[in-house]
């Protein structure tokens, strides 16, 4: 839920954003949220992770009386069940034979067709990605795929084409991944997603290079709400700041940063770090000799979004003068430096007291750190 600290606004030139509704502390944690639709992140999960609340399945599980191909990890989540076109898709058998590129858009329609009408319509309000390129797979082909595979009395009313690419369109801009947990031995490139979530309210949050704030998930966590996703402050943000988080790793090189945002989400980024970097005419050729397709760290700037609270402490520029990386500190404090995490490190709520709590968690890897061994690029972890 959004409470007191977040209001949605009509920004100019990036759609609706959420605006600090007053001054948020470091750590705070500024929003949290139930999915309103979730679903497997492809076939091959389905008997890893419970199909109600998404969390490891380990024996004994309960399988889906009806399609017998989902489990659950206890009676509460039996009895939520699944989305009931997924269950019938599952039962009949063809989607098993779905081929790999289309498995994600058809988990996700018929997870979303199987929203009662009100949710449905809450995510048909939300914002839509572009065209997607010729090379993805078309709605008009994953509709038929849709036709083949759910019995003609299951469908729901408004079912058409036109719904099925105004959903498609939906899902590709507001999922968040639920991630299976970090193993240091994976690289991030191939960490891997058990789950896709969309969350109304965090739809909202804009990107920028060099975010304010970053989101949590705890899917294995014990009690409810293990799929909420909760959304924290990197910092102080001064009430007006719009709250911004990252889309992907704040490590991308700007070139792949760009890439990513125009073809996913249909613009290019302006944002204070890109205005600079656009600049940098050695840019193509400055990734340490690793290749093109290295995105390591660059200790670069940070944007609009991110710049409450942060003091430029000398010496913290890697190399580099002040001048050339004015914003260095940001690396050094926020991003996660076990193997090749390159998480968000957000300090944890704020004490009882109201004081900070000195103790920083990454977003990917969970490695709890002090704030010494953060402020200094030390690489001592506390334990979990």
């Amino acid at each position: 839920m959004i409470g007191n600290a977040l209001r949605a606004a009509d920004l100019s030139g990036r759609g609706r954003g959420l605006l600090a509704a007053r001054s948020i502390r470091e750590g705070e944690v500024i929003l949290t949220e139930s999915p309103l639709v979730i679903y497997p992140a492809s076939l091959g999960s389905i008997p890893s992770f419970c199909s109600a609340c998404f969390r490891s399945l380990s024996a004994p599980a309960s399988p889906c009386p009806s399609c017998r191909a989902a489990a659950f990890c206890s009676p509460a989540c039996a009895a939520a069940s699944h989305p009931r076109l997924l269950c019938a898709a599952l039962s009949g058998g063809k989607l098993a034979s779905a081929t790999e590129p289309h498995q994600e858009p058809l988990l996700f329609l018929l997870s979303a067709y199987s929203l009662q009408e009100p949710s449905l319509r809450v995510l048909l309000s939300l914002s839509s990605a572009p065209t997607p390129p010729p090379s993805q797979q078309d709605p008009a082909s994953l509709h038929a795929m849709m036709v083949a595979l759910v019995p003609p009395s299951m469908l729901p009313q408004g079912f058409s084409p036109d719904l099925t690419a105004a959903l498609l369109a939906k899902d590709r801009t507001n999922s968040f991944s639920i991630m299976e947990p970090y193993r240091p031995e994976v690289s991030q490139e191939l960490q891997k997603a058990r789950a896709y979530a969309v969350y109304p309210q965090a739809s909202r949050l804009n990107h920028d290079c060099l975010p304010n704030a970053c989101h949590f998930d705890y899917p294995d966590m014990p009690g409810p709400g293990n799929t909420d996703i909760v959304v924290r402050a990197l910092h102080d943000i001064t009430e007006g700041r719009e709250v911004c988080i990252s889309y992907f790793a704040a490590n991308w090189q700007y070139k792949h940063r760009q890439l990513r945002l125009l073809e996913d989400y249909g613009f290019p980024c302006e944002c204070e770090r890109c205005q600079v970097e656009s600049k940098w005419t050695l840019d193509d050729n400055n990734d340490g000799g690793n290749g093109d397709d290295d995105d390591t760290m660059e200790e670069e700037e940070e944007g609009d979004c991110g710049d409450d609270g942060m003091e430029q402490e000398e010496g913290d520029g890697g190399g580099g003068s002040e001048d050339d990386f004015p914003h260095a500190y940001f690396f050094v404090r926020y991003l996660c430096d076990q193997g090749d995490c390159y998480g968000m490190l957000a300090p944890l709520p704020p004490l009882l007291n109201g004081e900070p709590s000195h103790v920083f968690e990454c977003n990917v890897c969970g490695h709890l750190k002090k704030e010494d061994d953060v402020s200094d690029g030390g690489d001592s972890s506390m334990a979990d």
